[in-house]
This record gives structure tokens, sequence and C-alpha cells, in this order.
């Protein structure tokens, strides 16, 4: 029975910690209510000391479209909502413009961009639009509207000593070409014949493959795109020369690579997003993977 009694003694043996037990009893629950009222009026604690002009912007900026994030929204007829300039940044700029990769330029630094700018608004878009050095066109998304295209220029631009205007969306943006632009069908008269005249007959044409580019075209396209990301190893892309990082690929043979290059993998997009035909595509391919045999 000794034993047992000493097992259960009283955890309170003194009358401070029975006053400590008292007293916390009553400052723990009030903690709680005022941690919890903190925390459920917190929200609009966050607009104190703000204007009405102040909250109603914050609250515009709340409920902002998500168009205006940088997504591509579809509508009824095909037409789609053209993205921000910060949206197309986020999107595809950022990527090298951010930490000044393959040569861009870095956003903020007017030091780097002043003589950029001194070249004018429209030598900027055209860069852009064509692409210049590392740089392919259009970031490498040829699925920019121009309109996109100029709206990131001028945001990158104004973030860097500029004070261009930003371009209206155009209203023909997706409409659809004029008929005038028709075509003949076959067989038939072309306009202004003669009634019942019969067209010449047209040898039908060879069914011939496309001819392969050169080694010159393949070291051409790597040049003018694909250095961006293989010149430095941006993005996960095997580096230009580098025998361990191509050899795991090589191995798969030249038409996986030639497959991968059409369509896109990874972070790289189809034809590393420039407009060159797939025999261009595939020579520079070639002209990479030999230099990492």
């Amino acid at each position: 029975m000794s034993d047992a009694h000493k097992d259960h003694q009283p955890l309170i043996k003194t009358p401070k910690q029975l006053i400590a037990v008292v007293a916390a009893a009553f400052i723990v629950p009030i903690l709680c209510i005022v941690l919890l009222t903190k925390f459920v009026t917190g929200e609009k604690g966050g607009n104190a000391g703000l204007s009405k002009e102040q909250v109603a912007e914050a609250t515009a900026e709340r409920i902002r479209p998500v168009a205006d994030e940088g997504f591509t929204l579809q509508v009824a007829g095909g037409a789609r909502q053209l993205q921000a300039g910060d949206g197309v940044y986020k999107a595809v700029c950022a990527t090298c413009h951010e930490a000044g990769l393959a040569g861009a330029p870095k956003v903020g630094d007017n030091g780097a961009w002043s003589a950029r700018i001194a070249q004018g608004y429209d030598t900027l878009l055209s860069h852009a639009i064509k692409g210049i050095r590392g740089m392919p066109a259009k970031g490498g998304n040829p699925d920019l509207d121009d309109v996109e295209v100029a709206r990131a220029v001028v945001f990158m631009a104004n973030k860097s000593g500029a004070s261009f205007k930003e371009p209206a969306a155009k209203g023909d943006s997706a409409a659809a070409k004029p008929a005038a632009e028709t075509t003949t069908a076959p067989g038939a008269a072309p306009a202004g014949a003669p009634a019942g005249a019969v067209p010449p007959a047209t040898a039908p044409a060879a069914a011939t493959a496309p001819a392969a580019a050169s080694a010159d075209a393949g070291k051409k396209l790597y040049e003018s795109a694909c250095v961006a990301c293989h010149g430095a190893g941006i993005a996960g892309a095997p580096k230009f020369g580098d025998k361990t990082a191509w050899a795991p690929r090589l191995k798969k043979g030249m038409d996986a690579l030639h497959t991968s290059a059409l369509k896109g993998l990874n972070a790289m997009p189809a034809k590393g997003g420039s407009s060159a035909s797939d025999a261009e595509v595939k020579a520079a391919v070639d002209y990479m993977a030999a230099a990492a045999k």
C-alpha cells in the first residue's frame, strides 16, 4: 500500500504552485481569445492607414482578371484576349532577362538598356519579333501576337529607363483574311477568261522528298536560335560540345533527337521556338551532335 500511495502524489505541493496554476488558468484563455481576434480581423487591419483611393486600388489589384497574369483566354469565334506586357515577360522573357543570360540585358539595368533604348522603339520591337544574336524570334514563342511582343518590350524598356507608350490591341488581330484573297478551284478558268475557255493542263507536282539542309544551315540556325539555351546549358539543355551531357542523348539515336527537337521536349519548345523548316532543325541537331562526339 505504501508504494501505491507514493505513485499517486499530488502535482501541486506548495502554495506557490497553486497560485501559478490558478493564474495560468485565467491568462492562457485570454491570450487565445486575443490571438484569435487578431487572426480573424487581420485582413481588415492590413488596410489601416490607407486612403479610400488606396483601398480601392488594392481591391482592384486583388480582383484583377486572370488574363492579366499572362494567361491566354480563348473566347467565342476563336479570338483570344491579348496578354499584358508583364504577363508575357513572366511567361517568356524572364528566363533570360531576369538574370542576364546569353547576353540579354537585365530588366532594371539602365546602363545595359541605355544603348538599346537609344536605337528607338521600332528597332527594339523589330529585334524582339525577328530575333537577334542569341535571342530567337519572339523570345522562342512563335504563338505570341506582335502586339503581345510589343507590350513586353515596352514593359522591360520602361522598367529600365525608357518611357515608351504601351501599344493598344489591334482591332483585327483575329479577323479573317479579306474575301478578295481567294484561290481558284482546280480546273476552273481564271477570273476574266472568256466563257467556255479551258485552262491549260498543268503537270502534277513531282512527289519528291524535301531536300536535306546543309551543315551550314544547321550551324546558322544554332547560332540564331539554339545557342540561347545550348550555349550556356540553360533550362537543362545540354551545352554545345559537352560530350558527357550529350552521351545519353546520342545513345537514343539521331531519329529520337530529331523528333524531340521538332516536337519539343521538357522546357524546349517545338523547333526551339524558331520558324525554321524541319530540315533546318534536323541539320542544327546534327551540327550540335557532331560537336559532342
